[in-house]
């Protein structure tokens, strides 16, 4: 077992590098001996959003309301401008300002 002293958290976050390296650049090395036809590029840009919805969804039917009112935000921004940064930038700013004065 790993300490939670300063060398211990270090070795972590060592360890965790290492590990996130060794996934990333392993998946691009398994991936250079496969053939992307528009099918796997498909799946491959599906899964992507599978995963955000994944993560989000949730927060939706049980997160604060400065979680709800960061997706509402971040939703309608999108689908209003199409641009992904100042979308992210408002439902962020708006979750801060629900959380500050509720």
């Amino acid at each position: 077992m790993i300490e939670t002293t300063s060398t211990g958290v270090l070795a972590l976050i060592g360890l965790m590098t290492l590990v996130t390296l060794v996934t990333r650049f392993g998946g691009v090395f398994a991936m250079s001996f496969v053939r992307i036809s528009p099918r796997i590029e498909s799946f491959i840009n599906t899964m992507a959003s599978s995963v955000l919805i994944a993560i989000i969804m949730p927060l939706a039917f049980s997160g604060d309301a400065g979680a709800i009112a960061a997706l509402s935000t971040t939703a309608a921004i999108m689908l209003a401008t199409k641009k992904p940064l100042p979308s992210i930038a408002a439902g962020i700013i708006a979750a801060g300002l629900v959380r500050y004065f509720l």
